[in-house]
């Protein structure tokens, strides 16, 4: 049940933190980014749920800006006009801890209100979009922060922030939600690396919330704003590198390739999958640490492995010791050259976006020598961090036009082998 009760517990910082997967969401790059736009609910959201975010920009000495759309009145649940002076003072206060040359509007619509007065915000906020360039990153409410003033601005930012980099930060999710609810948006979520002793000076500058006998902002609350690390939900699911680099530097073999019996028989089927007993040229698309590709590489001339990861391919190399060749390269975006008689892509897939996804079909095909094979396999169950099921991505490439000439179903798992070659394993081998 959604509360938005501060003396609430509500989920602890501890819980989270638990979980894990804080630490692993892919880093946000700020590299393409000329500007900051943040845009808040209530003046404090732009500081809890973006003041590093604000800090790292200004730093980078990026022009920043800050919305605020309305005046915070009713923080304590009950509108309170005298408090809105004190707030916007806070506010500048809090911005200018994180960002001194940050400019700042304040649209003064009423707090609770913004559902009668969408109309309006969002003929205030068009404008600020509109001049919005492809490499402003904007900062706004998560949708589906259950809150009704984050939703409805969050909402009208999405509705407007067309062709900006859109970066939705939540603040009542870590109180009503636990890590696995199946409304946080794991697959979408990206992390930055942030001053957490700045924040929390810029926190501290809003006394009216974190002071007092009770505090919307107690001890409680603000432990889930005290983190190193910011997360922002994005439009499209992000997996790259980092993600992967990170799982990586925790744990030598976080997937358990070594270790669980279920990896070493679905190493065992996917060999026996193949069709022929040699191939000449392969490609290994998603190679990891190189547990497959060892096995792979005892079948093939030459055998090219590839991985967005450099830990991976670091650990991959050494693994194979020279017996396949190891790249590091996003495949999606940097196919490799040539034919190549077998490609693999084995628990790859649905780390990709649905175009990257059809990129990637695309090249595979591309790229298939005569009579070569596609071998694909995935894990059946809902992932926490990708995108994409198992099933949709086998299925997508029953779309081609190849014919499917192998296939293991069982509940875990869906191997599937395609060739333009649809000659069964007894007729290419003379058996009849």
């Amino acid at each position: 049940m959604v509360s938005f009760d501060h003396r609430e517990p509500g989920t602890s910082e501890q819980r989270w933190a638990a979980d894990g997967r804080l630490a692993t969401r892919p880093g946000l790059s700020l590299d393409e980014i000329d500007a900051l736009l943040v845009i808040a609910a209530h003046p404090d959201d732009e500081t809890l749920g973006a003041g590093g975010l604000i800090a790292a920009c200004a730093a980078r000495g990026l022009p920043v800006r800050v919305v605020v759309v309305t005046d915070g009145a009713a923080a304590s649940g009950h509108p309170d006009a005298a408090i809105a002076p004190r707030r916007s003072a806070e506010l500048a206060a809090a911005v200018a801890a994180l960002a001194p040359d940050a400019v700042i509007d304040e649209l003064g619509f009423a707090d609770g209100g913004t559902l009668e007065d969408r109309d309006a915000i969002r003929d205030a906020l068009r404008p600020l979009l509109a001049a919005a360039g492809p490499r402003t990153a904007v900062a706004a409410p998560w949708r589906g922060d259950g809150h009704r003033d984050h939703r409805v601005v969050g909402e009208v930012v999405a509705e407007l922030a067309d062709g900006a980099v859109l970066l939705e930060y939540p603040i009542w999710m870590w109180h009503w939600a636990s890590p696995d609810d199946g409304v946080v948006p794991w697959a979408r979520m990206v992390s930055l690396a942030v001053d957490a002793e700045t924040k929390a000076r810029a926190v501290a500058r809003y006394p009216s919330q974190t002071q007092g006998a009770d505090p919307q902002l107690g001890p409680h609350v603000l432990t889930r704003f005290a983190r190193e690390r910011e997360h922002f939900i994005v439009e499209e699911p992000i997996i790259g590198e980092s993600y992967f680099d990170d799982m990586l530097q925790r744990r030598d073999d976080p997937w358990g390739f070594e270790s669980r019996w279920y990896e070493q028989r679905k190493r065992a089927l996917t060999l026996a999958s193949l069709p022929d007993e040699r191939y000449g040229a392969a490609l290994e698309i998603g190679c990891s640490i190189g547990v497959l590709t060892a096995d792979l590489a005892a079948r093939c001339d030459d055998l090219l492995a590839v991985d967005i990861s450099g830990r991976a391919v670091d650990r991959a190399r050494i693994r194979v010791d020279g017996a396949a060749r190891i790249e590091h390269r996003n495949a999606v975006v940097d196919f490799p050259e040539g034919a190549f008689d077998l490609i693999v892509l084995s628990e790859m897939g649905y780390y990709c976006s649905e175009g990257d996804l059809e990129q990637l079909l695309d090249s595979m095909l591309a790229a298939l020598a005569p009579g070569g094979s596609i071998l694909a396999c995935h894990w059946r169950h809902p992932l926490d961090d990708g995108p994409l099921t198992g099933d949709r991505v086998h299925a997508a490439l029953a779309m081609r036009d190849l014919p499917l000439i192998v296939q293991h179903a069982e509940d875990d798992l869906l191997i599937d082998v395609y060739s333009p070659d649809d000659r069964s394993v007894a007729v290419r081998t003379g058996l009849r």
